[in-house]
């Protein structure tokens, strides 16, 4: 059955593909990556997901992935199921993608073709909606071989990545590239606005607190929990895209400001961690970064070491302290609660808590308290030009607020604590 026969005002019809390749040596079960694969398409609105499998291979077919005896049975499947689109969790090159295509007479979304599709439903502020686009079109550049025409053919109710001028763009990279350059401009100008209202914020004594963690760990719950907000809180990846920002008072009666961010995702896409860099840099600049965990989860160890890999990547500051919080307590079952817990009990940076019932959350606020305890306060430094080594150590650690070159040095303003100056004197 053809998508053109299903056009109709219904939910487009999905079935989702796991291939399992001998050769993929990754920590994740097969198991669950199909599971986070068939969560992934369930974030995504207008999608009926009627079907999963996990496909396993010894080999990537270079033409068509799988081998031809299983390209003809899932065919098969589709045709019977109705079915409009296949979704691969993984890499499918342009070629793959094309053949596929026209031997299931279906539209084909790989894990990054998926992700950029989320990304595009819930990108809300100008530069995630830039942002997604500009990743949309470096994405595509690749799979010419396509060309935009089919997109366009494909768009009812479901199309790949909205924007102004889409349409138009024909399948040429000239094309592409004039459009990305477009886009660069308008990013820029916009991202010139967030760095003012982000030197501002420097000038205000309140640290920053990022919560950070994999996608659908319950950091906007939590975050909701600890700030009185009203952000977006479901039980889908990626509810979470554009930056949120909101004051807290700390049981100490200090104010810090919480920053949620984006989730992160294991194989997440390199044009997708270069686009959301900005999203991000609200965690480069934290003061304190909450590292979110959902503990129930069978794999949250792995989910764990592929959110610090990716802050690693990211290049946040070794000493920028990272708590976990083991989220969801109130879904972790009676046997396995008491283990856990005492586990937790032996590690100073880990803190339960079940942002959905409120419990440890008051532990959680007073141990920010302590890690935060340090008040900063503004200083006006003068620097000579032979002390650049002390000027740039400044800068990497954030702490100036405004700047200006004498006719001898600098001239700065800067905003630290007791021992961050102590640091300083020391160089």
């Amino acid at each position: 059955m053809s998508r053109e026969a299903t056009s109709g005002p219904g939910p487009t019809r999905a079935w989702v593909l796991h291939p399992d390749l001998k050769s993929d040596q990754g920590r994740r079960m097969a198991e669950h990556r199909l599971a986070e694969a068939v969560s992934l398409a369930g974030a995504l609105p207008g999608l009926e997901v009627c079907g999963s499998d996990i496909v396993r291979l010894s080999r990537a077919q270079p033409g068509t992935l799988f081998g031809s005896g299983k390209v003809k049975e899932l065919g098969d499947r589709f045709k019977q199921a109705g079915i409009d689109l296949v979704l691969v969790d993984g890499p499918v090159t342009p070629v793959q993608q094309r053949n596929l295509e026209k031997e299931w007479g279906v539209k084909l979304l790989d894990r990054t073709g998926l992700i950029l599709e989320i990304f595009a439903d819930r990108a809300r502020t100008r530069e995630g909606v830039l942002q997604v686009e500009l990743a949309a079109l470096s994405y595509q550049r690749t799979r010419l071989v396509r060309a935009w025409t089919h997109l366009e053919r494909q768009r009812g109710g479901f199309g790949f990545v909205g924007g102004p001028g889409e349409t138009q763009i024909e399948a040429d990279r000239r094309a592409i590239d004039d459009q990305v350059i477009r886009l660069k401009r308008q990013l820029d100008r916009v991202v010139k606005t967030r760095e003012l209202h982000r030197a501002a914020r420097r000038k205000v004594p309140f640290p920053v607190v990022a919560l950070a963690g994999y996608t659908n760990a319950g950091k906007s719950t939590l975050f909701n929990r600890m700030t009185g907000a009203e952000v977006l809180a479901k039980d889908m990846l990626f509810a979470t895209l554009d930056p949120t920002m909101r004051g807290v008072v700390l049981p100490s009666g200090r104010k810090v400001i919480l920053s949620d961010t984006v989730g992160f995702i294991s194989d997440l896409p390199t044009q997708l961690v270069a686009a959301f860099r900005a999203t991000l840099e609200e965690v480069l600049e934290a003061d304190l970064i909450l590292h979110v965990r959902d503990i129930s989860h069978p794999e949250t160890a792995e989910q764990a070491a592929d959110v610090m890999e990716i802050l690693g990547a990211l290049g946040v500051r070794a000493e920028v302290p990272v708590l976990e919080v083991w989220n969801k307590l109130d879904l972790v079952d009676a046997p396995a609660r008491e283990p856990l817990m005492a586990a937790a009990a032996l590690r100073a940076d880990v803190l339960p808590v079940s942002a959905l019932t409120g419990e440890g959350l008051d532990r959680l606020l007073e141990v920010v308290s302590e890690h935060l305890g340090e008040e900063r306060v503004p200083r006006d430094l003068v620097l000579p030009f032979e002390q650049g080594r002390k000027r740039a150590w400044l800068h990497e650690q954030g702490l100036v607020t405004a700047e200006t070159e004498t006719e001898t040095g600098w001239a700065l303003s800067v905003l630290w604590t007791a021992r961050q100056e102590r640091a300083f004197r020391a160089l």
